[in-house]
């Protein structure tokens, strides 16, 4: 496992989720560069609540940096991004999207899509 920072160049801890609130804060997360795994979920959603721990693990111990959006909170971020169910989970590189997955993801694949962006 490659050794990380604690934190981003934009001066986020990235060894935790971020919680993002709108376009403007989701854009500075993404502009920080490198892998960003964005995790569209809801409170009420039982799926999201299974990922939760996944999406920890996966921000103590990658590269990527985890973002957080409630798309209760964020219902016009989360229709500028196609959400139609959550969780859904967009993955950036270099400031692009490069992958969207919906449903809850073992952790195996969602580690395996940031160490194929992270190269």
């Amino acid at each position: 496992m490659a050794t990380r920072s604690s934190a981003s160049g934009n001066g986020i801890d990235r060894d935790e989720p971020v919680h993002v609130n709108g376009r403007e804060a989701l854009d500075d997360v993404v502009a920080g560069g490198g892998v960003v795994l964005v995790d569209f979920h809801a409170e009420w959603c039982g799926p999201c609540k299974m990922l939760e721990p996944v999406v920890e693990t996966l921000a103590a111990e990658t590269d990527a940096t985890v973002a957080k959006v409630d798309v209760d909170e964020n219902q016009a971020l989360a229709s500028a991004y196609g959400v139609r169910g959550v969780p859904t989970l967009v993955l950036f590189a270099d400031g692009e999207q490069v992958e969207e997955v919906v449903g809850a993801q073992p952790e195996e694949r969602l580690r395996a899509l940031i160490d194929e962006y992270a190269e």
